[in-house]
C-alpha cells in the first residue's frame, strides 16, 4: 500500500511542479489581458455596506466557484447554474413580457423597413421615434430612472425579435445600452445615474462605447488616448481618438475609457492606468467623423470620433480611477448574453426562409424538402438554432438568480452564437438556391450584417484564447491545494490517495466515477448524458496532463488552446440542451419528442468532436503538424503571400 502511494504521490509531486511558479497565466498574456482579467472584475455597487458585505463574500469563496464552465477545467460538473433550467420569471413579469412582445414584433413588421434602412445607411428617423415610444432606448434602465426596468431574460426576448427582423437596428440599441451606458448601470454612483440614464433611456441622447483606437484592438492596455487631471482636481484633459464606434457620430453620451496617471499611496510611484469617463459632446472639443462604410449592418452609424482638449468635470470618473480596465471587461461581460439571444432571432429568420422554400420548390418531381441533402441542412440549423437560443436564456436566467460569474459561458455563448449564425445564413442561401443571392430575398443582408459579430465585443479566437487561458487558471487553483497537502502527506492521505487514484484510471482510459449526470437528467436522456459526462471527465483528464507537460509555457501553444476551448464550447451546448430538453419532457411539452432527438444527435456528434479535438490537444503527432503549420504561417508572411510557383511556372 505504501509503495503505490509513493507512485501516486509521485505522481502529485509533478503537479506541485506545475503550479509552483504560479502558472495561473502571468506576465506574457497581454494579448489576452483585454479580456481574461474580467473574472474577477464585479461591478460597483450604489450601497457601499452591501459592496463591502458582497467583497467579503467574494473573498471567502475565491478558491471556489459555482461556475459550470470553470469547474468543467477540473473536470467536475457544478451543477448550480445550470440543473434545472432557469425557470426566472415571475408570473407578472411573463404578463408584463407578453404585452410587450406582439407590440414589438409587429412594430418591425409593419414599421421598420431593414432593406430601406440598408440602402439608405441609416435608420429612418422615424423608426428611430416609433423606438423611442416603444421604451426599446432604456429597457433595462429601472422604472423609477424613465425606463422599462426589464430582468435580462425579458431584454433577451426582446432582442431576440430585433435580431430577427433588423440587425442594424439593433446594432444602434445594443450600442446605446449593452455598452454605450451599460457602464453607468453597473458602475454608476446616484448622481451619475440620475443625471444620466432618463436621458439615455428616454432616447433623448445616444449613448456609444469608446474604447478601440487604431493601434489598440484587442490589447486594451495599449491605449493611447490620455486624460490629465487639472491643478485644482476639478477636471481632467481628455485627448485622444477612437475608432469603428458605433453610434460614433449620433452620440450624446459616451463611456472613453483613457490612461489617467495614478500615484501608488504608498511608494509614490505614478503610473498610468486605464480610467473610464462619462463623457457628453456638450463639453466641447468631441468631434465625429463621417459614417464609415462598412460590408455589413449599413443601417447602424459607425465612426470615429475625436476628443481635442475636453474638460471632463471629476465627478465624471466611473469606477474609480484606475478601475477603466475592470469596467470595460464588466461591461462587455454582462452585454455577451445578449448577442446570443438577438442572434437565435436571426437564426430562427434563416431557417423559416429555407423551410418556405424547401417545402414548395418542386424538383425532379418532389418537394426538395423531401431530399436527404437538404434535410441535412435543415437539421443542422435547426439544432444549432436550439443550443443558441438554450445558452442565451441560461445565461441569462443565471444573471437574474444574482450569478456574478458567467464569463466562461458568456464568451462560449458569444462565440457559439455567431459562427451558428453565419452558417444557417449560408445554408439558408444554399436551400434557396440562386434566389437566395438575390438582394430581394432579404437573407444575403443578413448574411453581410451577420460578419462583423465574430469580430466585435471581442474576436472569437481571442475570447477562445480567454476561455481556455481562465480555465486553465482556475484549474491550476485546484493543484494549489494539493501542493499544500502535500506539505503534511499523513494529514492529507486522503485527499492525496484520492487524486492519485484518479489520475491512474485516467492514464489507463477509464473513466474515474466521479462525474455524472444521473441525478440531474431526465431518464430518457440518460444516453446523451452519458457521453456529456465521460467527456468532461476526459476534458479535465486533459487539462492535467498540459498542466504536467507545459506548465506555464501553456499561454503560448494556441494551437491547443484553441481545442480545448472548441471543446469547452461543445461541452457547454450539450449541458444546456440537457437541462432544457429534461424540462420539456417533465412538463410534457408537445415538442418534447422532438427535442429530445435533437439532444441525442447533437450530443452524439459534440462528443465525437470533443473526442477529436482531446486527442489532437495531446497528440504527439498532431504538435507536429501545428509546428508544420506553424512554419508555413511564417514562411507564408515573409514572401508577403503564398510562397509556392504558380502551377505553371509562370
Amino acid at each position: 500500500m505504501f509503495r503505490r502511494f509513493h507512485v501516486r504521490a509521485n505522481t502529485i509531486l509533478k503537479l506541485r511542479e506545475a503550479v509552483s511558479d504560479r502558472l495561473l497565466i502571468s506576465g506574457r498574456e497581454a494579448q489576452v489581458r483585454f479580456l481574461a482579467a474580467s473574472a474577477s472584475a464585479q461591478p460597483k455597487e450604489q450601497d457601499g455596506k452591501k459592496a463591502s458585505q458582497q467583497k467579503k463574500e467574494a473573498e471567502s469563496n475565491k478558491g471556489d466557484s459555482k461556475s459550470f464552465g470553470l469547474n468543467l477545467f477540473r473536470g467536475q460538473i457544478s451543477s448550480d447554474q445550470v440543473f434545472p433550467f432557469p425557470e426566472v420569471l415571475s408570473p407578472e413579469q411573463r404578463q408584463e413580457l407578453q404585452e410587450l412582445v406582439d407590440p414589438t414584433a409587429k412594430f418591425f413588421e409593419e414599421v421598420n423597413d431593414a432593406a430601406k434602412n440598408d440602402t439608405l445607411e441609416k435608420v429612418e428617423d422615424h423608426t428611430l421615434k416609433g423606438l423611442c415610444e416603444l421604451g426599446a432606448f432604456g429597457l433595462q434602465v429601472p422604472q423609477e430612472l424613465g425606463g422599462l426596468g426589464l430582468t435580462n431574460t425579458q431584454y433577451a426576448r426582446l432582442v431576440e425579435i430585433v435580431g430577427a427582423h433588423d440587425l442594424g437596428v439593433g446594432i444602434t440599441l445594443g450600442a446605446h445600452q449593452s455598452i454605450g451606458f451599460k457602464g453607468i448601470l453597473l458602475f454608476g454612483n446616484t448622481q451619475q445615474r440620475e443625471k444620466y440614464l432618463p436621458r439615455v433611456a428616454s432616447g433623448e441622447d445616444m449613448a456609444a462605447f469608446c474604447l478601440t483606437e487604431p493601434a489598440s484592438g484587442s490589447d486594451a492596455s495599449s491605449i493611447k488616448t490620455r486624460a490629465v487631471p487639472s491643478e485644482d482636481g476639478s477636471h481632467y484633459v481628455l485627448n485622444g481618438s477612437k475608432i469603428w464606434i458605433s453610434n460614433g457620430g449620433l452620440a450624446e453620451v459616451f463611456t472613453v475609457f483613457a490612461q489617467c496617471p495614478v500615484t501608488d499611496e504608498r511608494t509614490g510611484e505614478t503610473k498610468d492606468k486605464v480610467t473610464a469617463f462619462i463623457v457628453e459632446r456638450r463639453f466641447g472639443g468631441v468631434t465625429s467623423g463621417p459614417p464609415e462604410k462598412k460590408m455589413g449592418i449599413k443601417a447602424s452609424n459607425t465612426a470615429e470620433v475625436y476628443f481635442e482638449d475636453v474638460k471632463v468635470p471629476a465627478e465624471n470618473v466611473l469606477g474609480g480611477v484606475g478601475g477603466g480596465f475592470k469596467v470595460a471587461m464588466n461591461i462587455l461581460n454582462n452585454g455577451r448574453f445578449g448577442m446570443a439571444a438577438a442572434l437565435s432571432g436571426t437564426m430562427r429568420y434563416c431557417i423559416s426562409k429555407a423551410v418556405d422554400h424547401a417545402a414548395n420548390r418542386t424538383q425532379f418531381g418532389k418537394k426538395i424538402e423531401t431530399y436527404g441533402a437538404i434535410q441535412e441542412k435543415i437539421a443542422r440549423m435547426t439544432m444549432m438554432h436550439y443550443v443558441t437560443e438554450s445558452m442565451a436564456y441560461m445565461i441569462s436566467g443565471n444573471m437574474d438568480q444574482g450569478s456574478t460569474e458567467f464569463q466562461i459561458e458568456a464568451a462560449i455563448s458569444k462565440i457559439f452564437a455567431s459562427e451558428c449564425a453565419w452558417f444557417c445564413a449560408d445554408e439558408a442561401i444554399q436551400v434557396l438556391g440562386g434566389m437566395g443571392y438575390m438582394k430581394d430575398c432579404g437573407v444575403e443582408r443578413v448574411m453581410r450584417d451577420l460578419r462583423i459579430f465574430r469580430i466585435f465585443e471581442g474576436t472569437n479566437d481571442i475570447l477562445r484564447l480567454f476561455i481556455s487561458l481562465t480555465g486553465i487558471q482556475y484549474a491550476g487553483s485546484q493543484l494549489k491545494e494539493l501542493q499544500k497537502a502535500l506539505a503534511n502527506p499523513t494529514a492529507n492521505f486522503g485527499l492525496l490517495v484520492g487524486a492519485g487514484a484518479k489520475r491512474a484510471k485516467r492514464l489507463v482510459g477509464m473513466p474515474t466515477g466521479d462525474v455524472s449526470l444521473a441525478k440531474f437528467v431526465h431518464p430518457d436522456l440518460a444516453g446523451p448524458a452519458d457521453k456529456t459526462a465521460k467527456s468532461v471527465d476526459a476534458f479535465g483528464g486533459v487539462i492535467e496532463d498540459l498542466l504536467l507537460k507545459y506548465n506555464k509555457r501553456i499561454i503560448d501553444e494556441q494551437f491547443i488552446l484553441k481545442r480545448l476551448a472548441d471543446a469547452a464550447i461543445d461541452i457547454y451546448g450539450m449541458v444546456a440542451i440537457l437541462s432544457r430538453a429534461s424540462r420539456s419532457i417533465e412538463c410534457n411539452y408537445v415538442s418534447a419528442a422532438h427535442e429530445k432527438m435533437m439532444v441525442e444527435v447533437w450530443c452524439n456528434e459534440a462528443a465525437q468532436r470533443i473526442k477529436t479535438n482531446l486527442h489532437e490537444a495531446t497528440d504527439g503527432k498532431s504538435k507536429k503538424n501545428f509546428d508544420k503549420m506553424g512554419t508555413i504561417a511564417k514562411e507564408v508572411v515573409g514572401n508577403g503571400g503564398v510562397f509556392h510557383r504558380n502551377a505553371l511556372g509562370f
